[in-house]
């Protein structure tokens, strides 16, 4: 790589986990042989020998004004950006591969197939699904188990779209959509998931989110929650993403779910950790958006491609060399809410299987 002048380079010394990103951005930061990935995942393999300062909690509060606008920063970008590298059905969140050849259409079918295992669905339970996106995972909920789902979202671009797929399928009536804080979300639920939403709430908001769903599960319910984390304890967030990505988020550890879900008087019934399923997930948007790299250009810019270049790189090197895991963790108010073996996950996983009706 070539560092263009004397100022870049000072720059990158005093701030390097800010400064690298921002000069790959302007030109001042090049690549002369092998790819930004090559670079990427090489430097978070050695920083993982660095000690990293913690930062505040008080840097994360996120009350509902600033969430709101955190949100529209990442997820009210055009449409069409998304459809650049993301499935059809637009699950922006890791996928699942029960096997390496997968296309990301399969792995992120059997995503759904995994959470929905794990929430022991049945027909006419209400589900709550915070952070609900586009829809995806609500709209098939309804549509294989035959419940009636309410999603919540701070993206005006993400509500509209998923009412709008709701009605092209007629689940209007079973599936509904508000553009809603989670934190004023009223009812009881049966059911409550949340996917791909944890990482931007914030240390100072993890005892209102897990209270919110202490209060709003009902007495036999479960709950499910899907988010990035990291698995050395907990961190401060990479300052370029939080600048140019996703301001206000940060990525928890396993320890502060748990003292959090403890503290809202919630029992942990079962936890996985899907270790490089993410990896190969960004890999492919990585490829993806770089095969439809021109199209992206025409909807922004030249410095807009190179910084979803740099995060989509960035995010796989940190998954795959550095810290990042995907934690999944199965929540409930009553010790009996769910079976005492894991025998079920892999049983209904399979009656829902595409390739499971096919060999049959």
């Amino acid at each position: 790589m070539r560092i263009a002048d004397n100022r870049t380079l000072w720059r990158i010394a005093r701030n390097p986990e800010l400064a690298v990103g921002e000069a790959y951005l302007d030109g001042g930061f090049v690549i002369e042989r092998g790819s930004l990935y090559d670079f990427l995942a090489l430097a978070t393999r050695n920083g993982r020998n660095v000690k990293r300062n913690r930062r505040s909690d008080m840097m994360h509060r996120n009350p509902r004004k600033a969430s709101r606008k955190h949100v529209a920063h990442h997820y009210d970008l055009s449409g069409d950006l998304y459809r650049l590298f993301l499935d059809a059905d637009r699950q922006y969140s890791c996928a699942y591969f029960q096997r390496p050849d997968m296309t990301i259409e399969e792995a992120q079918a059997a995503k759904k197939r995994h959470i929905a295992a794990k929430l022991l669905l049945e027909p006419g339970q209400r589900v709550l699904d915070i952070g609900s996106g586009w829809g995806g995972l609500a709209l098939s909920l309804a549509e294989d188990h035959g419940v009636d789902v309410t999603g919540v979202t701070l993206s005006t671009e993400q509500v509209a779209q998923s009412r709008e797929r709701a009605a092209k399928r007629g689940l209007s009536g079973r599936v509904r959509f508000a553009l809603e804080d989670y934190r004023d979300t009223k009812g009881k639920f049966d059911r409550i998931v949340s996917v791909g939403m944890f990482e931007h709430v914030g240390p100072a908001q993890y005892d209102t989110f897990f209270d919110t769903i202490a209060v709003r599960l009902a007495p036999d319910g479960v709950a499910l929650l899907h988010t990035i984390g990291n698995y050395r304890g907990p961190s401060g967030n990479n300052p370029w993403i939080e600048k140019y990505i996703f301001p206000g988020g940060i990525v928890p550890s396993l320890s502060q779910i748990a003292a959090a879900a403890e503290r809202a008087g919630l029992y942990i019934t079962d936890v996985e950790t899907l270790r490089l399923h993410y990896a190969e997930t960004l890999k492919t948007w990585r490829e993806r958006f770089a095969a439809h790299r021109e199209e992206a250009r025409a909807i922004y810019d030249e410095r807009f491609c190179r910084m979803w270049e740099f995060y989509l790189a960035g995010a796989e090197a940190g998954f795959r060399e550095g810290d990042l895991v995907v934690f999944q963790v199965q929540l409930a108010k009553s010790r009996t809410a769910a079976p005492l073996t894991r025998d079920y996950i892999w049983i209904a996983e399979n009656v829902l299987s595409p390739h499971k009706v096919a060999a049959e």
